[in-house]
Parts: C-alpha cells; sequence; structure tokens
C-alpha cells in the first residue's frame, strides 16, 4: 500500500512560534515537486507535542488540501489517550487522509495487552488505515513481533514503522504478518538495510530537506540498481548523522531555515541548536551539495 520515501514533515513556524500555514503549503508543494512518494503530518518531527488539537488538525487538513490526492497522506494521530487517539483518527479519515500513523502508547507504560486493547480500539472506532509506530526511544515501551501479529489480524491495521533500529525486526514481521504487511522503517540511516530486510520504504526526517535523494535511493532500489541505492546511502550518511546530533528536529528545523524553507524555531522544552550542530549540519549539506 504505502512503498518508497515518506517525508516527516516539519511543522514550519514564525519566529514568534505561531504555525506558518503559507510557508507549510509551499513546503508540501515542494515535496511532491521532488519526488516524494508520500508525505506523514503531525509526527515526532513535525512537533505534535507541542501543537495544540487545532494545529494539529489544521497540519493534517493542509496536507490534505495540498496533496489533492497526487501522493498518500498518513496523518500523525497518536495518543497515550486512547480516547484522544481516537479523535484525531477520526478527523483525519474526515480530512481526507489515507492513513494514521499511531505511536505505542508513552508514559503509561502499557503492558503487551494494554497496547493490544489500545490499538484495537482505534481500530474498531474508525474505518481508516494504520500505521504501528514503534519507537522505544520516545515511548519506552516495544511492541513486541507477537501483539504485532495479533494486531494483524485485523483490517485496518496494515503496516509500521520500525523506529526500534533492530534490522532482525522486519525478518521477523515479515515471517509473523506475511510480505503483505506493510513496514517502513523510522531510521533513515537504515533505510536501505531494511528494504533489503524486505521492507518497504521509509518515513524520513532527512527528506525534509533533501527530497530528491531520498526518493532517489528508494527508486534505485525498486529498479533493482543496488549499487546505485547504496552510493545514495553513503552519499547521505554523514546528513542522517548530523540531523540527528542533538533532539529532532532542532537540526533538521535549522537546515530547514538555511534552505529558506521555514524559521529556525521550534517550540520549548526543545531549544535552538548549539553552535557546534549549527555548524555540523551546515557542513554536511554542503558536503551532499545541498549548499554552495
Amino acid at each position: 500500500m504505502f512503498k518508497g520515501s515518506f517525508v516527516a514533515l516539519i511543522t514550519p513556524m514564525r519566529e514568534d512560534g505561531s504555525f506558518d500555514e503559507k510557508a507549510y503549503t509551499e513546503f508540501v508543494e515542494w515535496q511532491i515537486a521532488e519526488g516524494t512518494n508520500g508525505i506523514v503530518p503531525v509526527g515526532t518531527t513535525g512537533e505534535s507535542p507541542t501543537l495544540s488539537h487545532d494545529e494539529h488538525k489544521r497540519v493534517v487538513e493542509i496536507a490534505v488540501e495540498v496533496a489533492k490526492g497526487r501522493i498518500p497522506v498518513i496523518a500523525g494521530a497518536g495518543s497515550n489517550s486512547t480516547e484522544e487517539a481516537i479523535d484525531l483518527t477520526r478527523h483525519a479519515k474526515q480530512a481526507g487522509a489515507d492513513a494514521a500513523l499511531i505511536v505505542t502508547p508513552y508514559y503509561n507504560k502499557p503492558t503487551q495487552e494494554g497496547m493490544f486493547l489500545h490499538y484495537t480500539a482505534i481500530a474498531d472506532a474508525v474505518d481508516l488505515p494504520i500505521i504501528i509506530y514503534n519507537i522505544p526511544g520516545r515511548s519506552v515501551v516495544n511492541m513486541s513481533v507477537e501483539t504485532m501479529a495479533r494486531l494483524a489480524k485485523h483490517k485496518n491495521i496494515v503496516g509500521v514503522k520500525d523506529s526500534t533500529g533492530d534490522l532482525q525486526r522486519p525478518i521477523q514481521q515479515r515471517l509473523a504478518m506475511g510480505a503483505d504487511f506493510c513496514q517502513l522503517s523510522g531510521e533513515d540511516g537504515l533505510a536501505v538495510s531494511h528494504r533489503a530486510a524486505g521492507g518497504h520504504g521509509c518515513i524520513s526526517v532527512t527528506a525534509n530537506i533533501a527530497p530528491r535523494l531520498c526518493a532517489d535511493m528508494h527508486a534505485a532500489w525498486e529498479q533493482g540498481r543496488i549499487a546505485d541505492a547504496i552510493a545514495i546511502q553513503d552519499r547521505l550518511t554523514p546528513l542522517h548523522d548530523a540531523l540527528f546530533s542533538e533532539t529532532s528536529p532542532g537540526p533538521v528545523k535549522y537546515a530547514a531555515s538555511l534552505l529558506g524553507k521555514s524559521a529556525n524555531k521550534c517550540r520549548l522544552p526543545l531549544a535552538p541548536p548549539s553552535a557546534a550542530t549549527e555548524a555540523r549540519v551546515r557542513a554536511a549539506m554542503t558536503s551532499v551539495g545541498l549548499l554552495n
């Protein structure tokens, strides 16, 4: 259903921290023109924790409006409150999103059974494809392959964004759920390795600033040009490393500001990147050819 290079969209903001709808609209249009295969608004990179519910919903609406069915929209709709996640997922469906990205509940530390009941409640409440977002580094909990296999039996639960960093997971998940269960990497640096393990694509932070290269890398893989895909991966690796040298999306917001796509602004408690990180990001962008 979903494959290739999906971008975990930043949410452009003005210097005062308000949502910049014009910059966001132009940014989504640029992503499509650059060959991005799909967009993911209001995930971690979109600063969903510090957006109001009204802002969250507006970001999704604009993404759908601009995409106009040209590429799929997977709307971030997760929460550590099941009721809130259902509300955001209902809105994603009403707005016209193609799927919802639902993160494993953070802070609450649910058991495997708690996660199973959480996702089942959402999938029962809203008839929309759901992508599980398994990111133990931020959520603390790690969904087991067994729990995911139970959930995959639900007609609305169609895939996973895997941010475990464990390359055995896509193999184990393919064996447990079958080749049609959509597996998207949540780790830019492992995108090619994840595809070699049976994955279908990547939900990328780096694609915010290098959308063409990220899309070309996945296209090369799908066309069997493995050496070309690896060459692009190698070219992008210093940029991946720079963009995650501090908590994301601070560095990628700074990178976007260098391209004139957004102000260098995240909402607190995310601090501005340090001078050392900014220098590293600028150097990486220059080496990749994104800056002169």
